[in-house]
């Protein structure tokens, strides 16, 4: 099962894992510039899903040289101009690396490392004729979040506890596990002085169609009465997939070898700030309705709407994972209201057909579809 897919599978069940259009944005390029001039000949495995068009996009305005390997099957709807100036490379990480034989590059960066296999034969594969590997891992490693402020030397489970009866959270541990030893073996292969290992948190963003987040940027752009779950002091967590990529591009450029939490904002934040600060990116009238009753959120089928994640024994620590070492190597942060406004645009762009949108906002089984309904329970409810 692809991550895309897992992911999508988990958030849907309700398992409760924490997990722009302007190129540069309003990220502090000029604090982390890179150390040198040189321009570097960079292969992405994936590159045209979501995360990798802003990489490539960042990595070309930086004048360095981009190679994919895909399938060929996914198009990019984000910075389709700049693949154009691309070499694509056509293979399967199952069954058929050919194209990538014989080749060097200065930098690989991981995207699409969805099998612990795919990691250990493209890394052993390129460990002699590339010189730095980059895994995009994801926070789903501290998979059960147990305790909060994360940091990247915690523990990590390698195999799936045995016992584990319930199929979508034997899912949960399983991608987490997947992720980890898939950045030992990319270690194994190019030495931990060549190998950086990301670990985003959940990314939004132009160019995303997990569908994840896009429920704030329609919303709020509608205003009215808002459904905002959660208790007062919930905590969120999330990044901008661009403060993500050009990140990835600096990292490669200076060399900056570890493993890092890709995790946003640069501040702790609660659910409550979060909604008031993004609804400020509308001029619509709007009302926050706040419903901090887990039971009745869980009776109407409200888990989560991320970045809220209902929280228990299993997603504590989810939205409370350290973001001290990132900043300390360079990672910066757009402006939520800006990146929530682009996605917004995005959205609503040429870029996707009407039958995307369709898909989403017109799915009755949401939140978007049901939150009336849900309001007017809660209406009820607090009345008597």
């Amino acid at each position: 099962m692809s991550r895309s897919k897992s992911r999508r599978t988990f958030i849907k069940k309700g398992v409760l894992l924490g997990v722009g259009i302007s190129l540069l944005g309003e990220s502090l390029y000029a604090c982390t510039a890179n150390k040198t001039s040189e321009k570097l000949s960079i292969l992405i495995l994936g590159g045209t899903s979501f995360l990798g068009p802003h990489q490539i996009a960042y990595a070309i305005s930086k004048g360095h040289s981009v190679s994919t390997f895909t399938r060929g099957k996914t198009k990019p709807t984000i910075h389709r101009d700049v693949f154009d100036k691309v070499e694509q490379l056509i293979g399967d990480r199952e069954n058929d690396l050919s194209a990538l034989e014989n080749r060097h590059w200065d930098v690989v960066i991981d995207n699409s490392g969805r099998k612990t296999d795919w990691t250990r034969k493209t890394a052993n594969l390129l460990k002699e004729k590339s010189g730095i590997y980059l895994y995009i891992s994801s926070t789903g490693v501290y998979f059960p979040y147990t305790s909060g402020g994360i940091k990247e030397d915690a523990k990590v489970l390698l195999n799936t506890p045995k016992g584990v009866t319930d199929d979508v959270l034997k899912m949960s541990y399983d991608y987490g596990v997947m992720k980890a030893n898939s950045e030992l073996e990319a270690e194994k292969a190019f030495g931990v002085d060549r190998t950086i290992v990301v670990r985003p948190t959940y990314m939004f963003g132009p160019g995303d169609l997990t569908n994840r987040f896009i429920h704030w940027p329609i919303r709020l752009s509608k205003g009215g009465n808002i459904l905002v779950p959660g208790k007062e002091d919930d905590p969120v967590q999330y990044i901008d997939v661009r403060d993500v990529a050009e990140w990835c591009i600096r990292l490669a450029e200076n060399k900056t070898h570890g493993t890092f939490n890709a995790v946003g904002p640069s501040e702790p934040m609660t659910m409550q700030n979060f909604v008031k600060k993004a609804a400020s990116t509308f001029d619509v009238n709007n009302h926050l309705i706040y419903i901090d009753d887990y039971d009745f959120l869980k009776k109407n089928k409200v888990h989560y709407i991320v970045p809220w994640i209902m929280q228990d024994a299993y997603s504590y620590g989810s939205a409370r994972v350290s973001t001290e070492k990132a900043k300390k190597n360079g990672l910066t942060y757009r402006n939520l209201k800006k990146s929530i406004k682009e996605t917004h645009d995005w959205w609503y762009s040429d870029a996707l057909t009407d039958e995307i949108r369709e898909r989403f906002e017109g799915n009755p089984n949401t939140v978007l579809a049901r939150e009336e309904e849900i309001l007017n329970k809660w209406k009820a409810l607090t009345k008597n």
